[in-house]
């Protein structure tokens, strides 16, 4: 079985997307959690992570580290879990997207870092005004363009969902941010989904 180690659930927002890929996607795994900040941690990590950080995924004897490396693992070891959009052009937006999530919006992470149980924290912006309009646009975009039917970013749920999810935390932590339609209402029914509910019982565990 796949083994995916990770931090607080609280703070860990790396942590959270392939959780919540496996997760929403049934794909069965045990889940090691390493409490982050305290002096066993680093050599926790160390034991199961290459670059000493989670998240991580363990499958037999290959570690997969970097949450957008696991989603792509994931993708080709489930082929039946459609995980990247179908049609060609989708899924090169998709991956456009996700990559952007994974490497951009250094302003976003650092003035909201996630703090999933907590609501009402300064709403001070930072001069991050240029990240949430762009991620708002992306999520507009994607879903008028992409969504058909379904209520996801590509209409069946997919990594870019995954991808974004730490920022659905920080917007309902840091808000309300003002969204245009479509992009809220993605926004709601993610902050709604089972998984991320399951995930938000456990950083309040954690918090008690």
């Amino acid at each position: 079985m796949l083994t995916l180690v990770i931090g607080d659930k609280n703070l860990s927002s790396w942590s959270l997307r392939p959780w919540l890929l496996l997760k929403h996607a049934q794909i069965p795994f045990a889940e090691r959690l390493i409490r982050l900040d305290r002096p066993e941690t680093k050599a926790e990590i160390a034991k199961y992570s290459p670059s000493g950080r989670v998240p991580c995924l363990i499958d037999a004897d290959t570690a997969i580290w970097d949450s957008l490396s696991i989603a792509e693992y994931l993708a080709e070891k489930f082929p039946e879990k459609a995980l990247w959009p179908a049609d060609a052009r989708a899924r090169a937006v998709a991956r456009s997207v996700s990559a952007e999530m994974h490497s951009g919006f250094a302003a976003l992470r650092g003035f909201w870092p996630m703090n999933f149980t907590r609501e009402g924290l300064s709403h001070l912006r930072g001069g991050i005004e240029g990240d949430i309009a762009r991620i708002a646009e992306i999520w507009e975009t994607c879903r008028r363009d992409f969504g058909g039917v379904g209520p996801f970013l590509f209409g069946r749920f997919s990594v870019a969902d995954a991808m974004y999810a730490p920022v659905v935390s920080r917007f309902q932590t840091y808000g309300p941010v003002a969204l245009p339609p479509l992009a809220d209402e993605w926004r709601r029914m993610m902050w709604s989904l089972p998984a991320m509910r399951e995930w938000g019982e456990g950083a309040k565990r954690e918090t008690a």
